[in-house]
């Protein structure tokens, strides 16, 4: 290795080592993405939340609902008083599935025939709903076959097996019948073309002014800092709101995905998630110093989103400590906003947590980054 390479490579090993900022970024990224990927790309449901309406409030009812929760499939831990509010818990996304034991169920047990049980599953993800469908059925043939056992007692062994069965679960699943990954898919884009593009470019637009030197030239002019902050990023939030009616229509005419909601109310709750967007990009480019490092820093942020908003995995199969971690996540809660409107077809009501969440967020993240920009200037 003759000295002119050696000196190059000297004189690049120096540059990455001053550059601290990207230095660090270098070797964040990797730990970050091998925990994400590692703790939160799994499609293992378990103690998925469940409800469960009982109208017969039997021993015999309550020995399914046991035999549920034992499963590690089901985590049961509401009780409805109807079937309408278990519904209602559906729509607003408090759970994921509903156990519905009617009237008589203990009876048709008692008179050899077979007792139905109903089992409504959110559908709105493909994953989770496929995997508590075929957990529905499979407890409950092997409490019936339980059942059978018992009716029967020991006199002859294995006619259990060729009985009709004692209980018949029947899982519907809901708006999302045929289970298209499509349906799901696609409102989740939009929330990620909201927040990519305005995070990222609002970060480049103004680092961009910074490296070229033009800043200090808008600074001393009668513009106020609000003022520079606020007509840099209009820009982009009109982009992206173009962008989001752009797949909207696109996902109807190609993948057949309709909104069902309220398309000004998914329009409206979307300027509340722009809030944290916007201020996250700020926050990226006070920090950064050049357009690579408003990049790389702009990419930081949208690995925990991705992963840890239910975009691609169900937040029930991640680890305890990362769900806790998600609560801090915007996106976490504009994918059920859109996931709602979209193929819900539900209205305002059901989103309180949500929009209380965003409420607080967006005007946080805004502020810290609208002050710590600001001091970038002085």
């Amino acid at each position: 290795m003759n000295s002119r390479l050696l000196s190059v490579i000297r004189k690049e090993i120096l540059h990455i080592i001053r550059d601290r900022r990207t230095f660090a970024i270098m070797f964040v990224i990797p730990i970050i993405e091998l925990v994400l990927l590692g703790y939160a790309a799994t499609n293992d449901i378990r103690r998925l939340t469940t409800a469960v309406y009982d109208a017969d409030r039997t021993q015999q009812s309550r020995q399914l609902i046991e035999a549920y929760r034992a499963s590690d499939y089901f985590a049961i831990n509401r009780s409805a008083g109807s079937e309408d509010e278990l519904a209602a818990w559906l729509d607003n996304g408090q759970i994921r599935a509903g156990i519905i034991i009617p009237a008589g169920y203990a009876d048709n047990l008692a008179k050899g025939k077979t007792a139905q049980v109903g089992f409504v599953i959110d559908g709105s993800d493909p994953v989770v709903a496929s995997t508590a469908f075929a957990a529905s059925q499979s407890v409950g043939q092997s409490q019936g076959i339980k059942v059978l056992q018992e009716r029967i007692g020991a006199l002859v062994p294995g006619l259990a097996g060729g009985m009709n069965p004692a209980i018949e679960v029947r899982p519907r699943v809901w708006y999302n019948p045929e289970l298209r990954s499509a349906n799901y898919m696609v409102p989740a884009v939009m929330g990620i073309i909201l927040q990519f593009l305005t995070t990222l470019f609002t970060a480049l637009t103004i680092v961009r002014e910074r490296e070229q030197g033009t800043i200090e030239q808008l600074v001393v002019t009668p513009i106020k800092s609000w003022e520079l902050v606020v007509g840099k990023v209009i820009p982009y939030v009109g982009i992206a709101f173009f962008d989001l009616i752009e797949v909207l229509i696109l996902g109807m005419v190609l993948f057949g995905v309709y909104v069902r909601g309220n398309i000004a109310l998914l329009l409206g709750l979307s300027i509340l998630f722009l809030l944290t967007t916007l201020g996250l990009g700020l926050l990226v480019s006070s920090i950064a110093r050049t357009q690579q490092e408003s990049m790389f820093m702009a990419f930081l942020t949208m690995l925990p989103s991705i992963f840890l908003s239910g975009f691609f995995f169900p937040l029930e199969a991640m680890p305890g400590w990362l769900q806790a971690v998600s609560y801090a996540v915007p996106l976490r809660y504009m994918l059920v906003i859109i996931r709602g409107i979209m193929m819900k077809g539900v209205g305002m009501e059901a989103f309180p947590e949500q929009v209380l969440a965003l409420l607080i967020l967006g005007p946080l993240i805004l502020f810290v980054a609208s002050m710590r920009f600001r001091k970038s200037l002085e």
